[in-house]
């Protein structure tokens, strides 16, 4: 199969290709999402093929409008209302019992539940409402891989897999977005983001939980990122939490570092052993994913040393997808 990339001025021809049943990447705020119209069953288990996805890890369901939501939602409660009228369209999901025979199983992963998200971003808005349905939207990668934050890291990960990519240039935030549980009675932080559970609690005006619990093996989670090994190159990651402890690390040729600009500078290893990440957390947000493909192509490390943060709520995004990338593994 060819896959074709689309400039912004072809989106009619993305459009046409989803309603045929193809599969179509697509640009978020956050990361590149795989597009397949959430109603088609057969579209959707495509999905998972493509990815190499577990079939039990259900999908976002994303849509251009709270209006939309009406169709599949079995409710849209009124606390669920007030994050919509804040966050949306942002990098905010939303679950919510499902409207029971609306959308495949595929979808749902067998749930009575499902998320909802409005990305921020005009092509995806366009792109669904000329559509006229929801599509679902997992990271366009390869399952496990680091998720992808430009058109050109999908098309390395599914070229040949996947119909089309829509080019909407680099992702703004570069993690995924925050996942919000309103299906319980206390709300809950299944996957944090750039939403922090703090500002939540104040749109909502109650507590909010983070969820720390394991999903087993024979459960399904009730959304993605909470079960399978997430983020991870072919090299081994190793967290750093104290700058002060690049100083200890052995390295050599085959070591990879990834840190802010500033401790960059201290370390003793040829800039291409070194990856970036910026001058502050919100730059490390951002530049993560494309570190961990960056020295996923370099065959020649067999290590990655990346630093870790500690600012309360404001690195639990990104050191929830580290640790992930890691295995839970830290420097000791």
């Amino acid at each position: 199969m060819e896959t074709k990339i689309f400039a912004k001025d072809q989106l009619d021809e993305a459009v046409d290709l989803l309603a045929k049943g193809e599969l179509v990447a697509f640009p978020t705020e956050t990361v590149y999402g795989l597009g397949a119209i959430a109603t088609n069953e057969k579209s959707v288990k495509g999905v998972y093929a493509a990815k190499g996805r577990p079939s039990d890890n259900p999908l976002i369901v994303t849509v251009s409008d709270e209006e939309m939501i009406a169709r599949y939602a079995k409710e849209v409660p009124e606390r669920a209302k007030k994050l919509i009228k804040h966050f949306w369209p942002g990098p905010l999901t939303i679950l919510l019992f499902v409207k029971p025979g609306s959308l495949p199983t595929a979808v749902t992963g067998g749930l009575d539940t499902v998320a909802f998200r409005c990305p921020d971003d005009q092509l995806t808005h366009d792109l669904i409402a000329k559509l006229g349905y929801p599509i679902v939207g997992p990271s366009a990668n390869t399952s496990t891989k680091p998720s992808p934050t430009t058109a050109q890291h999908v098309y390395h990960d599914l070229k040949g897999k996947i119909a089309g990519i829509i080019d909407g240039g680099p992702t703004r935030v570069g993690l995924e977005s925050t996942i919000v549980d309103l299906s319980v009675k206390t709300p809950i932080v299944l996957r944090p983001g750039e939403i922090t559970p703090e500002e939540i609690s104040q749109v909502l005006g109650e507590k909010v939980l983070i969820n720390t619990g394991k999903v087993s093996d024979k459960e399904v989670p009730k959304a993605p990122g909470m079960k399978y090994r997430h983020y991870a190159p072919s090299a081994p990651v190793v967290v750093v939490d104290h700058v002060e402890d690049f100083a200890h690390i052995p390295l050599n040729a085959e070591t990879g570092v990834m840190a802010l600009k500033s401790e960059l500078s201290k370390i003793d290893l040829p800039e291409e052993n070194k990856f970036n990440l910026g001058n502050d957390l919100v730059d490390a947000d951002h530049n993560l994913f494309g570190g961990l493909r960056y020295f996923d192509d370099k065959k020649q490390i067999k290590q990655i040393y990346v630093q870790g943060f500690d600012e309360g709520e404001e690195s639990l995004a990104y050191m929830n997808r580290l640790n992930k990338a890691a295995a839970g593994h830290h420097f000791k």
